[in-house]
């Protein structure tokens, strides 16, 4: 299903490099941001990066045009968005990049949520954070597969201050999913051990990227998270009801951005759902030949229209 807000951009060859978890692909980046910690509503210490704002001259610590709030995917870490994180703070965004409680950096309680609930305050503090460190009021959210799940919900809870949504390869719909015995499973250990843990079905890492480099990164990732426990996987599944609400919230532009040889989430429900919002501003880009992570198979035209959206957005 090809929507008629939708543009379709070819993938193009590009190389750099990013070393995270005991794995180093090709080129470094900078690590121009801050490591802090963000102390989540139950006290939980959770690790994130800060980016200070670069002007498009590359001048550090310029004023801030606006903020961007990054959450990542159901396996990753902040770390796997090092390269989008850099270009938003190049044009002159302050970043704030939250590993979720139990995933990357965060050891304690691995894989583990409580409750939609829970999971929904965590991303609200991220906010708060934000603002501090920032010094700005409103902001944009950039949601990567699990966390455009995430970002989605939060917003139809509490839309206060947020002026667009990014949606990258969101898993609003996923085609990967735990096995139908896997979930009566998952049933059974939430009446007794909620923290019980399930592989994630994700593990073949040609479904993010058809580059073999990016698959090597993949595989060999320490920070990985492999497991989530029962807690988790019913929080996420009643995230499913939040966020079939999102046409019932503040109208804001939402850019939904796909990958065109997708092998992990259903784009055409992906599609229909945006394309069914009663909001002024929706658009769709699609990168033809990219997998599921597309800031590693269509890097630079991706970087360019993840920042002309939200500038546009942000007036």
């Amino acid at each position: 299903m090809i929507s008629k807000k939708t543009q379709v951009i070819a993938s193009e060859a590009y190389d750099y490099r990013v070393n995270v978890g005991g794995f180093q692909g090709t080129m470094a980046i900078m690590a121009d941001f801050e490591e802090i910690t963000v102390v989540l509503p139950d006290g939980y210490r959770a690790y994130g990066r800060f980016w200070p704002t670069d002007d498009a001259r590359g001048n550090a610590a310029a004023d801030a045009v606006g903020a961007v709030l990054y959450h990542h995917g159901i396996q990753s870490h902040c770390g796997w968005y090092e390269a989008s994180a850099k270009a938003l703070a190049s044009a002159g965004y302050a970043v704030l990049q939250v590993d979720r409680r139990g995933c990357g950096r965060n050891e304690p309680d691995r894989g583990h949520a409580e409750s939609a609930d829970q999971l929904i305050a965590d991303a609200l503090a991220g906010r708060e954070q934000l603002r501090r460190r920032s010094g700005v009021a409103d902001h944009h959210v950039v949601g990567v597969s699990w966390g455009g799940k995430l970002a989605v919900a939060a917003y139809v809870h509490d839309s206060e201050g947020v002026k667009s949504l990014s949606l990258v390869t969101p898993g609003l719909f996923p085609k990967v999913g735990v096995s139908k015995e896997v979930q009566s499973k998952i049933g059974f250990a939430m009446l007794y051990e909620p923290q019980q843990r399930f592989d994630i079905p994700l593990s073949d890492a040609e479904r993010f990227s058809n580059d073999p480099k990016w698959q090597s990164f993949f595989k060999k990732d320490a920070l990985t998270l492999l497991q989530c426990s029962a807690g988790f996987y019913l929080a996420s599944r009643r995230m499913d009801k939040i966020i079939a609400r999102l046409h019932t919230a503040n109208p804001l532009p939402v850019h939904l951005l796909l990958a065109g040889d997708e092998r992990i989430i259903e784009n055409d429900r992906t599609v229909a759902f945006v394309d069914a919002l009663p909001f002024p501003d929706t658009r769709i880009t699609i990168y033809d030949n990219a997998r599921h992570s597309i800031e590693f198979d269509a890097p630079e035209s991706y970087f360019a229209d993840l920042v002309r959206f939200i500038d546009n957005a942000n007036g």
